[in-house]
């Protein structure tokens, strides 16, 4: 079983930046891509962002040029830069480590982002 400690949630205003990080226990971690992904009230949990274990990475179109995720094999840690933040970027982020096999969620760390 994989541990997670998320941290660098907080409240924000609308313009401000928050850095999230994510740190796993075990050897998965290096051989596991890994994702951000977010929770609104009342709406699905969405994908925002993804780094594979080569270091490719991705984003969701409404974060694209705001966000960078960026992963430390060392620290068995993986960050998401959130700049220039929004109202809707509000929610509760999670990171998610998978490998073929497996597939582990942290336990969410809340962002709030005022007008």
């Amino acid at each position: 079983q994989v541990q997670f400690v998320e941290s660098g949630g907080g409240l924000v205003q609308a313009g401000g930046s928050l850095r999230l990080s994510c740190a796993a226990s075990g050897r998965i971690f290096r051989f596991s891509d890994i994702g951000w992904y977010r929770q609104s009230p009342g709406e699905q949990r969405e994908a925002v962002a993804d780094i594979s274990t080569g270091g490719g990475t991705a984003y969701a179109d409404s974060v694209k040029g705001r966000f960078t995720i960026s992963r430390d094999n060392a620290k068995n840690t993986v960050y998401l830069q959130m700049n220039s933040l929004k109202p809707e970027d509000t929610g509760v982020y999670y990171c998610n480590l998978r490998t073929p096999q497996d597939n582990y969620w942290g336990q969410g760390t809340q962002v709030t982002v005022s007008s």
